[in-house]
């Protein structure tokens, strides 16, 4: 007989995701972390090229929601050749810290894969590690690093380029290390795909699917002050809504129809929003880069709108067959902007034929108004000039509170599901 084992009531959770992406050349890791060595036609890389061989990545990330079981994905998606990650760690940054090299004193903690503490990833896949026992506080940051003695044995490897984080690299075992004295610094993420907790039933979270707008291009280095940051913020206090997860699945570039920095929204949202158990709801904002890559005439203005309305349909579609409530966000402004905007305003009026669908049509559980938070009441085709980076399309961390500040937080309270949800 098999004796009964009591088990806690809850379930996984995501606390952290980074959208992974194939790494462009602009943002692999600078010498001697890369041996670029000759490339045999197009594809095929001589066999002794590698990155990250014999290196320590260490990286800061900010969970969401706390707990005291946490678990880590480590992410291969876009990857040319198995990666090999001989050790990792899990510690608590020095002064709670974002995007610093040193941990606190006895905080790390050996992360393994089926007891085993190396493991290798195939191409294409992830691996979910063992449960660690770890009292993490909501809204704190979190320090992970891997060894990777080998390195990957490819030029193709996964990444999140616009982390607005600083992680630290360096030669050698140092896994284990409290600081990294003479690392290198790089703001991107590698390898990290996610961070989970064991949370009660009542708690879920929110993925947000987006651009660099959700991104935080314009926003503070290791400030953490994207608008999705600023909404976990606000959620919490004084709203009390401490079981929501705050999922940034965004990435610089990217675009709903096409894909550009990353694959189209279509594409991943089985794996960058479905997959994830505990997601109860999806903010979709994204669509200004399929805008502002289609050709600036009335006849390409007229068919991305349709696109997009069409695109948009069928992503409510699948979340609603998940059980996923789906808000969607109007598009923000980009008049000024020296590469989207165009003297016949042809891309102004498919911007603004999309967010009157997204407001009118009623296919969105909700509507979140960023257009309306972010434009000057005075030209309304502009930002305001107090949110603007300076490129007329960007936010600067004002801009990201604002947005933060014009989404509900009603909409985030655990309610049963209407009836017929999903149906149409």
């Amino acid at each position: 007989m098999t004796a009964h084992v009591s088990r806690p009531d809850g379930h996984w959770v995501p606390t952290w995701t980074a959208m992974p992406q194939l790494t462009e050349p602009d943002n692999m890791p600078p010498p001697p972390f890369i041996r670029d060595d000759p490339v045999l036609g197009d594809a095929a890389v001589l066999a002794d090229t590698a990155v990250f061989a014999d290196t320590t990545v260490r990286q800061t990330v900010r969970v969401s929601v706390g707990g005291r079981r946490l678990r880590v994905r480590v992410t291969n998606a876009f990857g040319g050749a198995a990666l090999p990650v001989t050790k990792a760690t899990l510690a608590l940054p020095a002064g709670g810290r974002a995007g610093v090299s040193a941990v606190q004193a006895g905080t790390v903690r050996p992360v393994t894969f089926h007891g085993r503490a190396s493991v290798t990833i195939p191409a294409g896949a992830q691996a979910v590690s063992d449960p660690l026992e770890v009292e993490v506080p909501p809204r704190s940051n979190l320090t992970v690093t891997v060894y990777l003695a080998e390195g990957q044995r490819s030029l193709s490897i996964t990444s999140h380029p616009g982390s607005r984080t600083t992680s630290h690299l360096l030669a050698g075992d140092h896994a284990d290390a409290a600081d990294l004295p003479g690392a290198t610094a790089v703001d991107h993420w590698y390898f990290l795909g996610g961070v989970e907790v064991w949370a009660g039933p009542s708690v879920a979270a929110v993925a947000v699917v987006g651009d660099s707008l959700s991104d935080g291009r314009g926003s503070t280095t290791n400030g953490n002050d994207r608008w999705p940051d600023r909404l976990l913020d606000r959620l919490r206090s004084p709203h009390g809504m401490d079981g929501v997860a705050v999922l940034n699945q965004a990435a610089g570039g990217n675009r709903v129809l096409n894909d550009g920095l990353g694959p189209n929204a279509l594409a991943r949202l089985d794996r960058d929003v479905l997959a994830h158990s505990g997601v109860a709801w999806l903010v979709l904002f994204e669509g200004v880069n399929d805008i502002g890559t289609a050709e600036a005439s009335p006849a390409a203005q007229k068919q991305v709108a349709d696109d997009l309305i069409f695109a948009y349909d069928q992503i409510v579609t699948r979340a609603h067959a998940r059980g996923i409530r789906v808000y969607g966000a109007t598009l923000t402004p980009f008049g000024g902007n020296d590469s989207y905007d165009d003297p016949q305003g042809c891309r102004e009026g498919a911007r603004q034929a999309v967010n009157q669908w997204i407001r009118a049509a009623g296919r969105f559980d909700a509507v979140i108004d960023f257009d309306r938070a972010a434009r000057d009441p005075a030209e309304p085709r502009r930002l305001l000039a107090a949110y603007d980076v300076g490129d007329h399309l960007h936010l600067n961390p004002a801009g990201y509170q604002a947005l933060a500040d014009a989404v509900p937080a009603h909409l985030f309270r655990r309610e049963p599901l209407p009836p017929g949800f999903g149906f149409a």
